[in-house]
């Protein structure tokens, strides 16, 4: 091998190193955090550093979570925002007024809410359609041939695997771009890219920085070249959606054990999928790692290393009793949010409501990296008081 080659590292060893090595200047192993907003000239006004010209978009720390991201992707350029919602605003912004849009139902509630009211202020169409029918789908994006094609996979709280290469395939067919937001999967299961997306998009506030404690967003791009990649790299520049160089020292740090952390998280999820499935006070379990669930075979076909850690868990006797058993819960935190190293759960239909189609008797749970057996403990006691 020769002093300019690069080996060929597992993703693990690339996310325990942060994507880097040692600080030229220092030898640290820990690259230092830059808080400098602007960067001086020398007499001749000249760059003192040709690459350091503004904070907004000249961030070591950003460019090294973007070059990790990127290789872990298989993509040829990536961007940081400030959140997940701020990455998807970029990228649906690449629609004009007039344009078209046609999403996956049954996904983040955010996103679909802040779609309809961007699309009606901007007079731009949107088409929802649900993704588990992947002919339909195909065929609706044929027939509506829009500008962005938007699929979120798993979908959440639906645990909905979509098939993204035979939609990316129609979606060429007419010209579209297809953006797939991957959050729940991380790109240690599942890289839409190589599947036939244009853009992937990541909440980095969930499993990639995993501590619940950084906003932050991504995006990925098949082709660099592409206009709406000029227009997405633009948008982050003069838009200002940025994050302070303090997150992005937060988010490298928990990109880092982002491997183990996954390996535990999908193991932890398994074991609590199969067990609940079989309690007689669960009237079902939404888990692509479950046999039963609809989902499952293309989940098994383009998942990899495992089914993620999110779940939905539908209790007998409608909401109430699922109220309750989420106010039983000593371990599992009741909060806002998934993928971090606690785990969470939430009451979907007091989020979202009547109209998402939510059912009351819902609660989803993000498994974080805790005892599988305290767990599942804690689960079996919230639910033990509820009538068989």
């Amino acid at each position: 091998m020769s002093e300019t080659s690069k080996p060929t590292l597992h993703p693990a060893s690339l996310l325990a190193h942060g994507g880097g090595g040692v600080d030229p200047a220092t030898g640290a192993v820990v690259p230092p955090i830059q808080p400098a907003t602007t960067f001086a000239r020398d007499a001749n006004y000249r760059l003192i550093s040709d690459s350091h010209l503004y904070g907004r978009d000249d961030n070591d720390l950003v460019r090294q979570i973007e070059n990790l991201i990127a290789e872990l992707e298989g993509a040829a350029d990536t961007r940081l925002f400030a959140s997940g919602m701020a990455a998807i605003a970029a990228t649906v912004r690449t629609v004009k007024p007039g344009g078209t849009i046609l999403v996956q139902s049954g996904i983040y509630w955010g996103t679909t809410s802040w779609l309809r009211k961007h699309c009606d202020h901007a007079g731009i169409a949107l088409i929802e359609a649900d993704a588990a029918d992947t002919a339909r789908f195909c065929e609706t994006l044929v027939e509506s041939g829009p500008s962005l094609v938007i699929i979120e996979t798993p979908s959440n709280p639906w645990l909905t695997v979509a098939d993204i290469a035979p939609i990316a395939e129609a979606a060429q067919a007419v010209g579209a771009i297809v953006a797939v937001d991957a959050t729940a999967a991380t790109p240690l299961l599942m890289r839409p890219l190589s599947l036939g997306a244009d853009l992937v998009i990541h909440s980095a506030t969930k499993a990639l920085n995993g501590h619940s404690d950084v906003l932050a967003g991504l995006v990925s791009c098949r082709d660099a070249d592409s206009d709406a990649w000029s227009f997405i790299r633009t948008e982050r520049h003069d838009a200002g959606a940025i994050i302070s160089s303090f997150d992005a020292y937060l988010l490298l740090r928990g990109l880092r054990t982002l491997a183990l952390r996954m390996e535990r998280m999908c193991a932890n999820a398994q074991v609590l999928a199969e067990a609940l499935a079989a309690h007689p006070a669960v009237e079902g379990v939404l888990y692509p790692g479950l046999a039963d669930h609809p989902s499952h075979a293309q989940a098994k076909a383009q998942l990899h290393g495992g089914y993620g850690y999110l779940m939905s868990v539908l209790i007998k006797g409608g909401g109430a009793n699922a109220l309750a058993v989420a106010g039983r819960l000593a371990l599992i935190k009741r909060a806002t949010s998934l993928g971090g190293v606690e785990s969470l759960v939430e009451h979907r239909h007091t989020i979202e409501g009547d109209a998402t189609g939510v059912p009351e008797n819902m609660l989803r749970l993000s498994v974080g990296i805790e005892n599988a057996d305290d767990l599942l403990a804690d689960l079996t006691a919230a639910l033990a008081p509820i009538r068989r």
